[in-house]
């Protein structure tokens, strides 16, 4: 087992809580979570990557577990979202770094990539489309719209977070991997009980969710791109998935057919394999 570290860096104007591993002189990687996870989601991925001699650095992004949580709403905007990654990578001297997203996560590097491609080696996506795909699925799409009813939801102030607390988190309990130990939950319920936590978790959606009916960039993503999809995803249909993949003008899609949302966590061999495979072909 590779030795965890766990620090607070000061990027962008907050402190992030990350986790590191690995040589520090190894090649970068980047794990982004999403809702409602933490940086320890990745455990497996961190553990894998670092055991190969990458320098593994997940952090608890703005809002969540110990990561300061700004108050406000605009302090989600996506493009303060990159800026701490960005501020992060800085902060750790890494000019160039590979990446890796979930969920949200995966939402902040395909916008880190359009915006500061440079920044990026590889990039490695985890059941999210492509924003632009993401608008087109959530504006005319029914069945997608039904399975992001949450997101609407959570665009009622004050209620959604309060709500959660209320029934002892068994609303974000049930939308997580469900392969999860007793130990691990109460890891989870520990990060969303931290103060200002929940609300702050829900305001990415308040903003994000705002921000993908924008415009959004039509060029086509240059960073060679993964996709991992896991096709039992209750919550984002997989026939995002091709067309997110076609905007990018290096990009491979893998299904893992008896995933769900939590493709890392639920097949995590195959999604370490798969990730070693794509960032080693930088090297």
């Amino acid at each position: 087992m590779s030795a965890i570290t766990y620090t607070f860096i000061r990027a962008n104007g907050i402190n992030l809580h990350v986790a590191l591993a690995g040589p520090r002189d190894g090649r970068p990687v980047i794990l982004l979570h999403g809702f409602p996870d933490a940086s320890f989601g990745w455990n497996s991925q961190i553990q894998a990557l670092a055991r190969r001699g990458y320098f593994v650095v997940a952090p608890d992004q703005r809002g969540y577990n110990l990561s300061d949580k700004p108050k406000g709403v605009k302090n989600y905007r996506l493009e303060l979202l990159v800026a701490d990654i960005l501020a992060l990578a800085d902060a750790l001297n890494l000019p160039q770094f590979n990446l890796a997203g979930h969920d949200w996560g995966a939402m902040v590097g395909w916008s880190l990539v359009t915006s500061n491609p440079e920044r990026v080696m590889r990039l490695a996506i985890l059941n999210v489309s492509h924003p632009g795909i993401m608008k087109e699925f959530l504006t005319t799409n029914w069945g997608q719209r039904f399975r992001s009813w949450y997101a609407f939801f959570f665009q009622i102030p004050l209620l959604p977070e309060l709500g959660m607390a209320v029934f002892n988190w068994k609303i974000p309990a049930s939308r997580m991997c469900k392969t999860l130990s007793v130990a691990e939950l109460n890891r989870y319920k520990a990060a969303w009980s931290q103060p200002g936590a929940m609300q702050a978790m829900i305001n990415w959606y308040r903003s994000l969710f705002r921000q993908i009916y924008q415009n959004i960039p039509s060029k086509k993503i240059q960073v060679p791109t993964l996709m991992i999809w896991g096709k039992l995803d209750p919550y984002l249909m997989w026939q995002m998935a091709p067309g997110s993949i076609a905007r990018c003008e290096n990009g491979r899609l893998e299904y893992l057919e008896d995933a769900t949302h939590w493709v890392h966590q639920d097949q995590p061999e195959i999604v370490n394999r798969l990730l070693i495979d794509h960032f080693s072909a930088s090297q």
